[in-house]
């Protein structure tokens, strides 16, 4: 009884069982299917819409000085996010994965907060913290300091919504490699440092791009909180998705299309470096 209850295991967890032919070819239909309805047509609609009126007008709407300034500064805004996410990731994995201490479950948990709090939530929060109408807002511009519909308050924001995201693909990482190397390491006489740099660092490498991937990808298509602590100033404070809402809002279909390509480019570009890390990892 016990080995026809193993042979049955095995049979429904190994996954090189062989399926019939016509559910693996419905389940191969299903998904390609999916992918041209919400991934390919979309893309599709939106090269077609940017390009409706010609190359001319789709130039001069990605040429535009206001266009120009959203993408110069949502790029800015993923490279203050994406290291500082970086540091903050491998900190918080090394806190909870290598020590024991009071209060690891309460961390945990709130790494997790951005995901349970809506972005737009987030933003109007930073906005009552420290608006212009704020005691602290009031003392930082005092101080010439101004957060809230400022680059500052951009980049706070994007930062809340994306903070989980390393420190999320590094902790089951570190957890499943153990402790005993890096013990090993300061029992040979290695400093902490030490130990992170030659031991921790090359182990977690490929998840710790992996995790600055989707990080970058989240920052640079931000909406929500960004929207709330922006204050939508031409110029200044619109970002790429910003931008494209505006335009749309005020019926330039074909700039806002065109614009929106823009982030179509840079997504794409995340997704080809995002499987580069994966092959590297996978012939490792």
């Amino acid at each position: 009884m016990q080995t026809n209850h193993t042979q049955e295991a095995l049979i429904i967890t190994n996954p090189n069982r062989n399926d019939h032919p016509a559910v693996q070819l419905i389940l191969i239909l299903l998904t390609f299917l999916f992918f041209a309805g919400f991934i390919f047509l979309p893309l599709g609609l939106v090269f077609a819409q940017a390009f409706q009126k010609g190359t001319a007008l789709y130039l001069e709407a990605i040429r535009d000085p206001i266009a120009i300034s959203a993408v110069k500064l949502t790029l800015l805004t993923a490279a203050i996010v994406v290291p500082l996410n970086a540091v903050f990731g491998v900190t918080a994995a090394w806190a909870i994965t290598k020590f024991s201490f009071r209060g690891k479950t309460l961390l945990i948990s709130l790494l997790d907060l951005p995901f349970a709090v809506s972005p737009v939530i987030a933003g109007l929060i930073f906005v009552l913290l420290a608006g212009s109408r704020t005691s602290l807002g009031s003392w930082l511009g005092d101080h010439g300091i101004k957060i809230i519909f400022s680059t500052p308050g951009i980049v706070i924001a994007t930062l809340f919504v994306t903070f989980p995201f390393i420190a999320r693909e590094l902790i089951p990482l570190m957890e499943s490699q153990g402790r005993e190397e890096e013990e090993a390491a300061i029992t040979l006489g290695a400093k902490g440092w030490q130990t992170f740099r030659i031991i921790t660092l090359p182990n977690i490498r490929w998840g710790l791009m992996y995790g600055m991937i989707l990080c970058t990808a989240r920052s640079i298509g931000e909406f929500g909180a960004v929207s709330v602590v922006s204050g939508h100033i031409r110029g200044m404070t619109n970002t790429i998705p910003l931008h494209v809402e505006i335009l749309y809002s005020e019926y330039n279909y074909t700039a806002s299309f065109a614009v929106a390509s823009i982030l179509v480019f840079l997504a794409l570009a995340t997704i080809a470096v995002k499987a580069l890390v994966e092959k590297r990892v996978h012939n490792q």
